[in-house]
């Protein structure tokens, strides 16, 4: 075979990245060694290995020059499938288009355009997209046309032809993957604007037409949901056999689940007041942060003014397809059992003897508290713990939670002990729990019998940790008062107590290595965006710090209304916690862990408490002492 014979034959058979080598077989001419070398390639690209086939059409590139152009070519698609984009671009500049027949040349455009895409530069991937003649692909890079034209019309703000260019696709994808594309159509036109889908569906045909009068309907808005649905009834009609009928039963469930009017039962005044009104605030930030087309419409129902079950009924028969609230333990106790609860209910506290249908509980549970900080010990490789809470109703329900916890498996709760929050110096009760009195107690005993034996005091070495249950201002006094009485070597694990919610470091240095638990929303990295900790500066200033954590709860009390019917399967990344659905309709917090440094406490990443039970919740249960 002539160089002049090898060359024209080659540029008919070196086509969409495929070397057709049985001619030359069949014809007895014999293999020449680099004939060898792209059979390989080729089967290394049939074996998903683009790697090798990308450095074996390099070598070939580099070595024979009569088919240089047409082995760069195939180089450059194995590059692009191995995610090598700078070498594929080099090969690619390199190229003589003029010598490549007009297919080859509508494969380099396409694979031109590729690279582009990967360096962000859709306004030239556009215009050699628009170079290509489509007829001359073979179907495999016939897709990679149109996904790629989808994607650069995107980035450029196209719509409408980025749509256009998945309906072609469409039909050119494995059935399972043609109902992503229909859904990635529709998302497209959601985001075009009402009157540019009117004037665009008024010169259109074909499917096109069909698609942007579903879009139009999936955006109308309407609260009368029976109406709605024999629209839809009606499109199907108009457009039998078209592509989007495979989405309607989503799109018509959406329609049942999603809430035209949401319902928010918050005490508007009373004891109580301040705390509804800051959960109607986080409500509102995220109200306001929604810009969907299927925006609910909220009303707000003051609960100390008539009685849950009332207002429950009276916002259903208003048209309520969701109730967010009511926030106190006795309102739900009472909703709970005097309601036939047809609509969803989003109660805002936790009551564990209850366990209804329909009836979801999410509150900020001091269980939740106790479990996530045990868990970080654990996972810090801490096992043998002391617990220092205060003498009150709170401290003794706090310290049956970490009993519950700890003293089961391999885990154990040493020594207990308790001190008055009220006073300043807690050396006793720390005293006490390190054994520094047995320690103390046993000298006096020697003293006796030794009067010129000298002492210093020895703590206890059995401990691997100290769990605190204190507020900042305890927890300021006895962390440096643990360090003083030789307790520095024992880390201290804290309820979120310890933090109010605000950076205090000149105060907040007395905190100084405590590890705890708390709420994303209050640690920018945690939580960032347009609902952060400091993009709500304005909102959270009205408040005193113990209400902040309650703003958080607000703003996932209104994305949970859309989050519901998913979470047990979908965990909810939320401003209060990632969120997960338990047994018994419980909403469950995941917190972030977070250590004082240099008086700043620095968040540390989500806390895992896969040991834990998720249907362990004890027989009591609070929100923020609201009862």
């Amino acid at each position: 075979m002539t160089t002049t014979m090898r060359r024209l034959y080659h540029s008919n058979l070196l086509l969409s990245g495929v070397i057709l080598l049985s001619a030359c077989g069949t014809t007895g001419i014999e293999h020449s060694s680099y004939e060898q070398d792209a059979k390989a390639a080729k089967t290394y690209m049939q074996q998903g290995q683009p790697k090798k086939a990308a450095r074996v059409y390099q070598h070939l590139a580099d070595n024979e020059t009569d088919l240089q152009d047409q082995f760069r070519l195939l180089a450059i698609e194995s590059m692009i499938l191995s995610g090598d984009i700078n070498t594929a671009k080099t090969y690619a500049q390199a190229i003589n288009a003029s010598q490549l027949s007009a297919q080859q040349q509508s494969l380099l455009n396409l694979y031109q355009a590729q690279i582009d895409l990967s360096f962000g530069e859709a306004e030239q991937a556009v215009a050699r997209l628009e170079q290509i003649r489509p007829e001359l692909l073979p179907n495999n890079d016939l897709i990679k046309f149109y996904q790629s034209n989808a994607f650069a019309y995107s980035l450029t703000g196209d719509l409408i032809k980025s749509a256009t260019s998945r309906i072609a696709l469409g039909p050119l994808l494995p059935p399972d993957q043609q109902a992503k594309n229909n859904s990635a159509i529709l998302e497209a036109l959601n985001l075009v604007p009402l009157n540019t889908l009117q004037e665009t569906q008024a010169r259109s045909s074909g499917y096109l037409t069909g698609w942007l009068s579903l879009a139009r309907l999936v955006r109308q808005d309407s609260q009368n949901r029976v109406q709605l649905q024999n629209d839809f009834v009606q499109w199907q009609k108009a457009f039998p056999g078209h592509p989007a009928n495979d989405l309607l039963p989503q799109i018509l469930a959406g329609l049942q689940n999603l809430p035209g009017i949401i319902a928010i039962i918050l005490p508007g005044s009373g004891t109580y007041a301040m705390a509804g009104k800051a959960v109607r605030e986080g409500v509102m930030a995220a109200y306001h942060q929604d810009n969907s087309t299927s925006k609910p419409e909220l009303r707000f129902y003051d609960s100390e003014q008539s009685s849950a079950a009332a207002l429950y009924n009276q916002a259903k028969a208003e048209g309520a397809q969701l109730v967010i609230g009511p926030l106190s333990k006795p309102d739900i106790i009472e909703l709970a059992g005097a309601a036939n609860l047809e609509i969803p209910v989003l109660a805002l506290n936790n009551v564990p003897e209850i366990a209804r249908e329909n009836l979801y509980q999410f509150g900020l549970n001091p269980f939740d508290d106790t479990e996530q900080v045990s868990a970080k010990a654990w996972s810090d490789g801490h096992k043998k713990a002391l617990l220092l809470i205060p003498e009150t109703e709170q401290g003794a329900r706090i310290q049956g939670f970490f009993q519950q916890l700890w003293e089961t498996g391999d885990t154990a709760l040493l020594e207990t002990q308790s001190y008055d929050p009220k006073q300043t110096d807690f050396s006793e009760p720390i005293k006490k729990l390190l054994n520094l009195d047995e320690s103390t107690y046993r000298f006096e005993k020697l003293q006796q019998l030794i009067p010129d034996i000298t002492f210093t005091p020895r703590v206890r070495r059995d401990a691997e940790l100290v769990l605190l249950n204190a507020y900042e201002t305890a927890a300021r006094s006895i962390n440096p008062q643990l360090k003083y009485l030789q307790a520095a070597h024992l880390p201290i694990y804290a309820t979120p107590q310890v933090y109010t919610g605000l950076p205090n470091p000149s105060s907040d240095i007395d905190l100084e290595n405590i590890v705890f638990c708390d709420t994303p929303w209050l640690f920018e990295n945690a939580y960032p965006g347009p609902l952060s900790f400091s993009a709500l500066e304005n909102v959270r200033e009205s408040f005193p710090p113990i209400y902040l954590r309650l703003i958080a709860m607000g703003i996932d009390a209104y994305h949970l209304t859309s989050q519901l019917d998913r979470l047990a399967n979908e965990p909810f990344k939320g401003a209060s916690g990632n969120l997960t659905l338990t047994e018994g309709n419980r909403i469950k917090r995941n917190l972030v862990c977070a250590q004082f440094n240099q008086g700043l406490p620095l968040a540390t990443g989500i806390v895992n408490s896969s040991r834990l039970q998720t249907d362990s919740l004890p027989s009591t249960s609070e929100n923020m002492s609201i009862e």
